[in-house]
């Protein structure tokens, strides 16, 4: 009964790990593709061509989809769903002049590394999926610049659930339907202001209509 219920607590934690990230950062992708809509029309462009407008994305795509690959990294960067990453230091040890104890929590602010200018060139509060082409930097925990999900032993078990979730449901919004924000708001003038917390949301909620656009 033990296992059990270590078992019920794991999938619990693979579930919420891997769906409340997709929910964080699909908002976060939409909002920075409408408030880019360059970007938005690259995008389109690119999963019309490979699959066909208004098909879905099957997970066998996702290797044939280089820009939108780019855009979730280049989300990850911006809009780290945690962007406090709590650890706990297993041994004492001193790091650029600093001693932490053993047993002490460390929080990794992976929101301040996204945008670190000493890692990233090209302006890094700007967005931009086109410093991803081209790059091997990955989200898997073996790039330390880009590890939304961690890294090593305690790497968030549900990072597999989560990418593919997230590229389907971004496919999906993208590939089927244009998209028109509300009140005639311009792209220019959107809030892209975020809301800290446990994850990193948006203050203000994306408000935008799809218009259906079927396959032909």
């Amino acid at each position: 009964s033990h296992l059990l219920i270590k078992l019920c607590v794991f999938c619990q934690d693979l579930f919420v790990a891997g769906t409340d990230t997709v929910t964080s950062t699909v908002e976060w992708a939409m909002a920075e593709l409408l408030h880019n809509p360059n970007i938005m029309s690259k995008a389109k462009a690119e999963l019309e061509n490979t699959i066909g407008k208004g098909n879905l994305v099957e997970a066998s795509d996702i290797a044939r989809l280089p820009y939108l690959q780019a855009i979730v990294k280049e989300t990850f960067r911006l809009h780290p769903a945690v962007p406090l990453l709590p650890r706990k230091a297993e041994v004492d040890l001193e790091m650029h002049g600093y001693t932490v104890p053993k047993g002490a929590q460390v929080l990794v602010n992976m929101w301040a590394i996204g945008r670190d200018p000493k890692l990233w060139d090209n302006n890094p509060s700007l967005f931009s999926p086109e410093r991803f082409l081209g790059s091997e930097i990955d989200f898997r925990g073996r790039s330390f610049e880009l590890t939304p999900f961690g890294a090593g032993r305690r790497m968030c078990p549900g990072l597999p659930l989560a990418i593919r979730l997230l590229f389907l449901m971004l496919g999906l919004l993208i590939n089927s339907f244009d998209w028109m924000l509300e009140d005639g708001i311009k792209p220019e003038d959107m809030n892209m202001d975020e809301k800290f917390g446990l994850t990193l949301g948006k203050a203000q909620p994306v408000l935008a209509v799809p218009i259906f656009k079927p396959s032909n």
